[in-house]
């Protein structure tokens, strides 16, 4: 008998042997393509610091664009850009949460909803042009919103909706269904089950979505040129704060702007090398505005993470 086994044995040692080498390939495969995509991306944050470092200084941050590269600064640009991300963050994550829900929790299963998860999954691979000259028609023309922070608002929230849709579906689906039929049990309404234990639960794939979706919408031009955002603007958009009751004034949403992306495509298509330097210290700008956004969704999502007992 041992005979007999001997031949399968050897086979199955081989057929491992042979497993693991395709492993330890796979294994370097990867490793390689992600330092490769590691040295390239830190490569050129490298370069963007080292040919923005100069410009970087307070006038350059509080002082408005100037045809003179060494009087001109982002202000306006900057102030736009947190404006513009405040009203998309408003818009798209209580609808895509809201979406979500719904469509994981609520929906019944017909051609209508069948229908719209497709349409859903089609649109987060859209061209973000599409988004714009869809914007210009909606916002601009039928709403008559003209081209202000509102629409362009507006315009990246549509853009991020389907992204944060999808990111809250799959967070709420990866749920056992063991913590719905126990909250069931004890007398728990389906509000109740989904805002006690669903929500809390998902919250870190939730707001992982989020951080994807705004990251994208921070550094759009494209949808944002189409619904008509300025290239120059040397004024701010109106105060939020008022010195008269209620002290609060909506007046600069419909206020016009311009964000960093399109103050940098200004600069860097000028042939005077100062305003590529500008563009430079720009993206740095840019590039730390979108860590420390990232960075704060990561903190609630840690603190969200932090509140569940296990």
């Amino acid at each position: 008998m041992s005979h007999a086994k001997t031949p399968n044995v050897v086979e199955m040692r081989k057929r491992i042997a042979l497993n693991k080498t395709r492993d330890y390939i796979f294994w370097v495969i990867g490793l390689l393509s992600t330092l490769i995509g590691f040295v390239l991306l830190f490569t050129m944050i490298i370069d963007l610091f080292i040919d923005g470092f100069p410009r970087l200084s307070g006038q350059f941050l509080l002082s408005y664009p100037s045809r003179f590269p060494e009087k001109a600064g982002i202000l306006s640009a900057w102030v736009g850009t947190t404006l513009v991300m405040i009203v998309t963050a408003a818009t798209a994550v209580p609808l895509g949460i809201g979406a979500g829900i719904y469509l994981e929790e609520y929906r019944r299963k017909n051609w209508l909803t069948h229908l719209i998860e497709i349409n859903m999954n089609n649109l987060a691979g859209v061209p973000s042009i599409i988004y714009g000259l869809l914007a210009l028609g909606v916002f601009v023309y039928f709403l008559k919103f003209g081209e202000s922070i509102l629409t362009g608002g507006l315009t990246l929230g549509l853009l991020i909706l389907p992204m944060v849709v999808i990111a809250t579906r799959e967070s709420i689906r990866a749920i056992p269904n063991s913590i719905r039929e126990a909250s069931y049990a004890l007398g728990a309404t389906k509000w109740q089950t989904i805002k006690d234990h669903i929500l809390p639960y998902s919250s870190g794939g939730i707001l992982t979505g989020m951080i994807i979706g705004l990251s994208r919408a921070i550094g759009e031009t494209a949808p944002i040129i189409t619904v008509g955002a300025l290239t120059f603007i040397a004024f701010l958009p109106s105060s939020p704060i008022t010195p008269e009751f209620p002290f609060l004034s909506f007046k600069w949403l419909l206020d016009p702007f311009t964000v960093m992306p399109i103050q940098m495509f200004n600069w860097i298509s000028r042939p005077q090398k100062g305003f590529h330097v500008n563009a430079a210290a720009a993206g740095v700008i840019l590039l730390f505005m979108t860590l420390l956004m990232n960075a704060f969704a990561i903190y609630m999502r840690y603190k969200f993470r932090k509140r569940i007992k296990w």
